[in-house]
């Protein structure tokens, strides 16, 4: 910071700005990601210092990024197997969504929750969650439906802990000023904790769009199934990685779509929130 050198005019403070925050957003992402890529190409076409087996060259990535595109836009098998992973990824989305939103409920709102259902949740969410892919396979099968069961399982957790939080986001004054108005718990609920508590909900719900993601693939990776999570076993038993990559690349825009998905929810219904959102989303 430095202050006004003038000793007549009262002191004003100017915050320095870095150098490097003052690049635009745009310029910054493209910037790193030709950074990113040069390296890359050095490390695998132009010196070998990494075996293409392990790391394919950006040149045999972009390859079969075009053979994956191509394949989806023709409406070919790959397609099918997006649709396949979509559809888990949305089930397994609404599903973790309804639980995590009713756990967390219960935990913000009772005793009971809090002090009985809240450890039980803790101890599960500790759990590696893998390791539950075979038992849900067993249960339910391997259809879609076991892969949906898992990526809820994983996606669940985030929503009850933020919604839990959220609850507790009204301030003392506010909740007393309900309760001298003679609001019933429910009213205090639906009008004050609930819309107070929805940016904290909504931050969940974001976590929980990332994880959903790693949940669906890691079932169609263990668990058979026709979608892209079987594609990607199937290239990677045959040490195809230039097509491994290509599969998580169009995967990430999956994921990507769900979060911003619920990002653009976020701003129509907490228009009001104007507190900064670290990267400019959500």
């Amino acid at each position: 910071m430095t202050a006004n050198p003038d000793p007549n005019v009262d002191t004003v403070w100017v915050e320095k700005v870095a150098l490097i925050d003052q690049i635009p957003r745009w310029a910054a992402m493209l910037g790193l990601a030709v950074i990113v890529i040069a390296i890359w190409e050095l490390a695998t076409a132009r010196m070998g210092w990494v075996s293409p087996i392990i790391l394919p060259s950006p040149g045999e990535t972009l390859d079969d990024l075009i053979f994956v595109g191509k394949n989806l836009l023709s409406g070919g098998y790959m397609l099918e197997a997006l649709w396949t992973t979509t559809r888990t990824v949305f089930w397994a989305f609404v599903i973790a969504a309804g639980i995590g939103f009713s756990l967390g409920v219960l935990v913000g709102e009772t005793k009971f929750g809090e002090r009985a259902v809240m450890p039980y949740l803790v101890a599960i969410d500790t759990m590696p969650k893998v390791a539950f892919a075979p038992l849900f396979i067993a249960w339910l099968g391997f259809d879609i439906a076991s892969k949906v069961a898992l990526a809820a399982f994983i996606a669940t957790f985030p929503i009850v802990v933020s919604t839990a939080a959220g609850l507790y986001a009204a301030s003392e004054n506010e909740r007393m000023l309900f309760k001298s108005m003679g609001a019933s718990r429910l009213q205090t609920l639906f009008r004050l904790k609930l819309p107070t508590g929805l940016p904290h909900i909504f931050t969940g719900l974001k976590i929980a769009a990332v994880g959903v993601m790693a949940g669906a693939i890691t079932g169609e990776f263990l668990g058979g199934g026709q979608g892209f999570g079987a594609l990607i076993r199937q290239s990677a038993s045959q040490m195809d990685t230039p097509r491994v990559f290509a599969l998580i690349l169009y995967l990430s825009l999956l994921g990507l779509a769900l979060f911003f998905a619920v990002a653009w929810l976020q701003k129509r219904l907490v228009f009001w929130n104007k507190a900064d959102r670290p990267g400019g989303v959500g």
